[in-house]
Formats: structure tokens, C-alpha cells, sequence
């Protein structure tokens, strides 16, 4: 037999082998599409609406005439929106979710509340309220197209005091509802906080004092010892901040930030100062994930008690984190996030 037909016959057998592989390919495929536990062949086939395609980016109106950013990941029945921190941070702390969600077949959407970068950002204060922002997060859930049935809310930090907001009013729309490192109460908070705050060195203590005092709180010898002093402690223990992270510092609304939490972290006094729906905790029904940290800015034994005070709760408790256990703890607290919608969504979330 010639070589020719030899190597023609070789070439045959490959071209045969390379079809049986891609039709197994293409009926895994369809066989795992309806499967939360497998990769859907269909994640990245998602659009937003128009002709023109953004890599997921949509501007949405609001009511008052207002926009506001969001960016879609993903094409799958579990969809998550992010609610950032602040108030009026940015969604770039919460980019390490991209590398964690795609592979557990969720999507997922980033969302700069009003105020923040990537959104308007209107001179206003009469807009910067709780009550506002709940309908913002209502307006940007109807025309994400997000319902009962496929609708998780995670909030962080202010975006988990925005979630407990929302939720009591309308937790009929939620399929579950994810608190990350926020406690029910700010007062409970400011407590904590100062207790963290007199474990400090007594000069150190009144260094900062004597800034607060003249209130000189954007000084840069100021915020270095607070950033050094508790944030490295407390809010990211990492030795060096991911770039997402101190680009979502870079891009705070220091006005927005002020006017709702206070000056300083150590000084809480912006119109959150006495917020508490500590005792509403018991009326939220829906599956309700709360996570705490160690190190956290926030008493992570709060966070636990919150999970027994709703009426179908669960605690996750990172051992290694702090307030952004997101980072600093990162396996134990996607692991966790990610189990509790995938039990939600299965119908393996034992309910009472």
C-alpha cells in the first residue's frame, strides 16, 4: 500500500475521531443545560437589550430621570445582583466574584448605586436616604428582569443594610437573600467598633483624638494610621490590597459617604447614625445567608445571632477574614455564598 493512501487513511481516522469527540461534546452539552452542578454550554450567550452589544453594560433610568450603571455576567436561571458598600463605594471591590461565579454557572450583575462612580451622580442630599434607595434597588430588579423565582440579593457592608431594607418591604420578590458583613444595627455597630478602637496603643489612640477633635479627618497623617491601624486589621488583612479594591476606594464619594456614615469610621454621625431593624429581623421569611469574619469591622456573633432571628437563616463564618472576607478569606466565603444559593435554588434549603 502506498504511502499516500496510508497517510490519507491516518488523516481519515483523525477527521472521524475529531466528529465522534465534538458530538459527545455537543450532547453533554445539551444533556447538563437545565443542571445548576454543571457547566452551561449557554453562559456566555447572553445580550442586553438594544442592537448594540457592551460586553453586559447597561446604563438604567430611574424614576427621578437619573441613571445608573450595571454590568451583566452570564446566562443562567440563578441570577445574583451585587449590592456594593459605602455608602457610594463602587461595585470594583466585588470583581472577585467574576472569578468565582462563572464557574458555578450563576449569573451575576455589578451595580453602582446612585452617587457612585460609575453612575450619576446628582448634588442632592435630599436623595441620599434609605427609604430612596430601596425603590432604586426595586426600579434597577424590574428592568434587570429578576423575579421570585431566580432573584438572590447579596449585599456588603451598607449594601447589606440596603438588602435588609429591601427585603422588608418586598421579600416576595426574592428567591433568597445574602447578608455579607453587616450587623442589624448601627448603634450595635458603632459599639463594636469602639471596643475594636480601645484595643489600640494608648498614644496611638490619642493621635487620632487630637485630629478628631479639630475635625481634620481627611489629613493625610490621619488617614494613614487609620488605614494602617484598623483597616489593614479589620476590613482587608491582606499585606497588599488588590488593584479592584483600591480602585473602589480611589472612586468613593466622599461627600455621599460623609453625609450617610459620618466622617471617619471611628466618628459615626451621618442620618445612619440611629438605624436599627434589629427587632424586624424576626418578619423576613425568605432564605436569609448572613456572614461574619473573625477580624470583621462588624461582631461576627451578631451575624450569627441574625441568622436565628430570621425565620429561615444560616450563618457563614470565616475564621481567617475580616469586613472584606470576600478577600481575605476567600475560599471559605465563596464556598459558602455559593452553597447556599445552589441549596436555595435546588430546594435543599430546609425551610420552617
Amino acid at each position: 500500500m502506498s504511502a499516500s493512501i496510508l497517510k490519507k487513511m491516518h488523516v481519515g481516522r483523525i477527521v472521524i475521531w475529531v466528529a465522534v469527540i465534538f458530538g459527545l461534546f455537543l450532547l453533554s452539552c445539551n444533556q447538563q443545560s437545565g443542571q445548576i452542578d454543571q457547566d452551561n454550554c449557554e453562559y456566555l450567550n447572553f445580550r442586553t437589550p438594544g442592537d448594540v452589544q457592551a460586553g453586559g453594560v447597561r446604563m438604567i433610568e430611574l424614576e427621578e430621570g437619573y441613571r445608573v450603571w450595571t454590568k451583566r455576567f452570564g446566562n443562567s436561571p440563578i441570577k445574583v445582583l451585587l449590592l456594593h458598600g459605602g455608602p457610594a463605594a463602587t461595585h470594583e471591590y466585588m470583581e472577585c466574584f467574576e472569578s468565582f461565579f462563572p464557574k458555578a454557572n450563576i449569573e451575576f450583575y455589578h451595580y453602582d448605586q446612585l452617587g457612585s462612580y460609575r453612575s450619576d451622580q446628582p448634588d442632592d442630599d435630599d436623595l441620599w436616604t434609605i427609604e430612596r434607595f430601596v425603590e432604586e434597588v426595586e426600579q434597577v430588579r424590574k428592568a434587570l428582569g429578576l423575579n421570585k423565582d431566580n432573584f438572590f440579593l447579596l449585599g456588603s457592608s451598607w449594601g447589606g443594610m440596603l438588602a435588609m431594607e429591601y427585603a422588608l418591604k418586598y421579600q416576595n420578590n426574592l428567591k433568597g437573600l445574602i447578608i455579607c458583613n453587616m450587623t442589624a444595627s448601627f448603634p450595635k455597630y458603632a459599639t463594636y467598633n469602639a471596643q475594636l478602637r480601645s484595643k489600640m496603643r494608648p498614644s496611638l489612640i490619642d493621635t487620632l483624638e487630637s485630629y478628631e477633635s479639630k475635625g481634620d479627618y481627611m489629613n493625610p497623617e490621619y488617614q494613614d494610621l487609620v488605614f494602617s491601624a484598623y483597616y489593614m486589621k479589620h476590613l482587608c488583612r491582606l499585606a497588599e490590597w488588590p488593584e479592584p479594591l483600591v480602585r473602589s476606594f480611589d472612586h468613593m464619594n466622599q461627600h455621599v459617604y460623609a453625609y450617610m456614615q459620618g466622617p471617619s469610621e471611628f466618628v459615626p454621625g451621618g442620618i445612619l447614625k440611629n438605624w436599627t431593624v434589629w427587632d424586624r429581623l424576626g418578619e423576613l421569611s425568605v432564605p436569609t445567608l448572613t456572614a461574619g469574619a473573625r477580624y470583621d469591622t462588624m461582631n461576627p456573633k451578631e451575624m450569627e445571632e441574625m441568622s436565628r432571628l430570621v425565620q429561615n437563616g444560616r450563618y457563614l463564618y470565616c475564621p481567617n477574614g475580616s469586613h472584606l472576607a470576600m478577600w481575605d478569606d476567600q475560599k471559605v466565603f465563596m464556598d459558602g455564598v455559593i452553597d447556599f444559593i445552589k441549596d436555595v435554588f435546588r430546594g435543599d434549603f430546609p425551610l420552617k
